[in-house]
Formats: structure tokens, C-alpha cells, sequence
């Protein structure tokens, strides 16, 4: 029971709305992303999203794919891009989206060669593949071994076939949820990767306390690998282990908290930021009476193993006051040039983007977004071109303050497009 068990949610897209299901196209929700991140919060590990555009229209699947995009941008977990996958392309967009796997549907007449180049092209770890009768997929198992790293079952039954193959399989279960939990499917078939499906949607307050029981049976449903266990770790006269916690974004350092044995531990098993509050003399996870979460990105110890580190996705503010950061009472400051370079570029941007929104007579800024897109364009191809020029003189500052300069237009374009820093560098990050 090593391999780690999966909880995971399922949004059903069809263009830019929440629909009831892969055959009932009824809205659910018109806002996808909000539903996104209220599953990503109930504690599931990852996200698939159907797609269920119209089949063979382009214009119905970009629309879903760029509500795909948003969803990958907001939520805080993994997210797979599902079916409407009949070429190369199709996985293609999806995953430079930002989803971090696609499934294939293999339920009816799976093509082997369209998952051939969509495996070689990405790498079967990126490819899962959709299956409700074993004895189909057996037809075609040299593909599918060597192709894909996951299968998902289909199946309204609690009778399940036993795996054909050494990959993974994670049950989409859309039977009855009356009839059974998600931790009873995963402890009587012990084969199974992980759970999806309405089953997961109806057990949205439940995930938490189905995973700490499968943990006390043995499953490995942690949401982190720890290197270092509580005993490991030295505690202050308390018997607690201090903890800074900072936005892995920027780096703002966001509080100071104080965590125990069962904090450190709950943290571990659910991914959330878990203290002990030493006012109230109780666990307490953060955002739970706030909604202002703090996510798990990484825990790193000290040189003496008394402190932590916690890097984290803030939900809201880290501040009872309301404050972002707890640390915003200046006691002594000299004056400094910000030297943090995406600091200086979001800086810079932030100031262009209010610009378009409060305009200043005289702006340089608002005279291009006044001339409109063509202008602005011209500019950058402009600077661009000075830009190679100044590279190819033997003055390094000339081609600084150049690179200055195409920077500033670049970033009066992104803000004409609505393209933000974090945008390009998770298009980065993926590369």
C-alpha cells in the first residue's frame, strides 16, 4: 500500500459552463472556475475536466479550453484535461493550458496511432486512457502499456474486473453514492490508484476524515512525502517547532505560527497549513472559520531542525486584521533600490495597468493606449529593432537601456491583452 491514493474531482465543460454531466448537457453552473475552486478546497487531489463541447466544432472546444486555462490558473491542484482528444492538437492545447495530464477516451474506438503521437510527443506520463470493458482494451494492450501511465475505469458497479495491466487504475465510479463511500471503494479493491466521480462531489465535507481513516489502515493518502518525521525535529520549551510561512510567489513573508506534533502531522496528511494556537490551546487550521487557506508548497527545516519554513498559496489575507502580511508595522526603514527583479517588473506593470484604468494627462503610457493597438505594436517592433542594433555595438549599456525599453512596451502590450506576469512565467515554468 506504498503507492500514494487519490481522491479526485471531476468538472463536466462545455464551453464556458458547468454541465450536469458527460450526457446531460443541463447548466450546473455558469461560472466553471468558481465551482473549480471550491473543489479544489473540499480536499481533493487532483481535477479532471471533461470536455464536453460539441464534437467536430472548433470554435465550442477553444471556448472550453480557454475556461480550461482559467480553471489551471485558479485552482491548487493538478488538473487533466479529458476526452475531445482526436488529434495530437487537441492534447496539445490542453496541456499548454496548463492541465498537467490528458485522458483519452478508449471506451468505444480509442485510436492508437492519434495516442502513439500524443505519447511520443509529450511522454506517456502525461497520457491516461479511459476504459469500461476490460476485455476491449485487452485488444489493443501493447498500445496502451506503452502509451500511458494511468487507465480510468468507467463503471456504475461495485463488482470491479481486476487490472489487465501493471498500470494504475483510478475508478470513475457513477453509481449510486447511497450504496458505498470513496474509502470503502479504495479498501476493497486494493488495486485501485484512486477514486473520481459524483461519489467524490457527495463526499466534498467528508474527504478529510475518509482519508485519516484509509491512513490509519495503512493507505498512503498523504498529500506530501515528508524526509524528516516530528521526532527528527527539535522543539522549543513548549514542545513546539516554530514556523515562518512565505508566499511561494513572491517571497512576502506572511506570519509567524507555532506548530505540535498533530499539527505537524495534519499538515502532512492534508495539504493545508495545520498550527497550534497557543491563545486558544487547540489545533487550528489555518482559514478555517475564514476561508483563508494556506496551501502546502514545500516545508523545508532549518540547519538545526527547530524551525520550518513553509512556502504556501495564500488564500485572502495571512492577517487577522485583514493585512495580506502580518509583518506591516515599520519600526526603521533607509531608503533602498528594489533589487528583486520580479518585484521591480510587477512594480512597473502595476503602474501601466492603472494607467489604462486612471489615465494622467500628459502619461507617455496613456497617449500609446490612446493610439490603440496598432500603435503600441509599432513601438514594440521599433524597440525591438533598436534593441538588436545596441547588441551588436560593444556598449553594454547601451543595449541595457534598450532592453529597458522594449521591456516597458512589451509590458504596455501585455496590459492591452490582458496578459499578466504570471502568465508568461508559467509558460515558462512548463518549458
Amino acid at each position: 500500500m506504498t503507492e500514494k491514493k487519490r481522491f479526485v474531482g471531476t468538472i463536466f465543460l462545455c464551453e464556458d459552463r458547468a454541465v450536469t454531466s458527460l450526457t446531460d448537457n443541463t447548466v450546473l453552473l455558469s461560472d466553471p472556475v468558481t465551482l473549480a475552486v471550491s473543489i479544489s478546497d473540499s480536499g481533493v487531489d487532483e481535477i479532471i475536466v471533461f470536455d464536453c463541447s460539441e464534437k467536430g466544432n472548433d470554435i465550442s472546444h477553444d471556448k472550453t479550453i480557454d475556461e480550461i486555462r482559467l480553471i489551471c490558473k485558479a485552482v491548487d491542484v493538478p488538473v487533466t484535461g479529458a476526452f475531445n482528444i482526436k488529434r495530437m492538437e487537441d492534447a496539445k492545447k490542453l496541456l499548454y493550458a496548463g492541465c498537467k495530464k490528458v485522458l483519452i477516451d478508449f471506451r468505444k474506438d480509442g485510436d492508437t496511432d492519434v495516442l502513439k503521437e500524443i505519447s511520443d510527443k509529450f511522454g506517456k506520463e502525461k497520457v491516461l486512457i479511459s476504459y469500461d470493458n476490460i476485455e476491449d482494451l485487452k485488444k489493443k494492450a501493447d498500445a496502451v502499456k506503452a502509451c500511458s501511465s494511468e487507465l480510468v475505469l468507467f463503471s456504475d458497479s461495485l463488482k470491479l474486473p481486476e487490472p489487465a495491466f501493471n498500470e494504475p487504475v483510478l475508478l470513475f465510479y457513477y453509481g449510486s453514492s447511497s450504496e458505498t463511500t470513496p474509502d470503502k471503494l479504495l479498501i476493497e479493491n486494493s488495486f485501485l490508484s484512486g477514486v473520481a466521480g459524483q461519489i467524490i462531489s457527495d463526499s466534498a465535507g467528508e474527504l478529510d476524515e475518509y482519508k485519516k481513516l484509509l491512513s490509519d489502515k495503512g493507505f498512503n493518502m498523504s498529500a506530501l512525502e515528508s524526509s524528516f518525521t516530528w521526532d527528527d525535529l527539535k522543539k522549543n520549551s513548549d514542545g513546539m517547532v516554530p514556523v515562518i510561512v512565505q508566499d511561494y510567489r513572491t517571497d512576502q513573508v506572511l506570519m509567524l505560527a507555532y506548530m505540535n506534533e498533530e499539527a505537524y502531522n495534519t499538515t502532512l496528511r492534508t495539504g493545508k497549513m495545520t498550527y497550534f494556537s497557543r491563545s486558544r490551546n487547540e489545533l487550528w487550521i489555518k482559514g478555517e472559520t475564514s476561508s483563508h487557506y494556506q496551501y502546502v508548497k514545500s516545508l523545508t527545516a532549518d540547519c538545526d531542525l527547530d524551525t520550518i519554513l513553509a512556502r504556501v498559496r495564500q488564500i485572502g489575507a495571512a492577517c487577522h486584521t485583514g493585512s495580506y502580511s502580518c509583518f506591516f508595522n515599520e519600526i526603521a526603514k533607509k531608503d533602498f533600490d528594489e533589487k528583486n527583479p520580479q518585484k521591480v517588473l510587477d512594480s512597473v506593470f502595476e503602474v501601466i495597468k492603472d494607467r489604462k484604468v486612471n489615465p494622467r494627462e500628459g502619461s507617455y503610457t496613456n497617449y500609446l493606449f490612446d493610439k490603440g493597438i496598432d500603435k503600441i505594436l509599432k513601438k514594440v517592433g521599433e524597440e525591438a529593432t533598436e534593441m538588436v542594433i545596441a547588441a551588436k555595438n560593444p556598449n553594454g549599456n547601451e543595449v541595457v537601456y534598450e532592453m529597458s525599453d522594449f521591456l516597458y512596451h512589451m509590458m504596455v502590450l501585455m496590459a492591452e491583452k490582458g496578459v499578466s506576469w504570471e502568465d508568461i512565467t508559467d509558460e515558462l515554468s512548463r518549458r
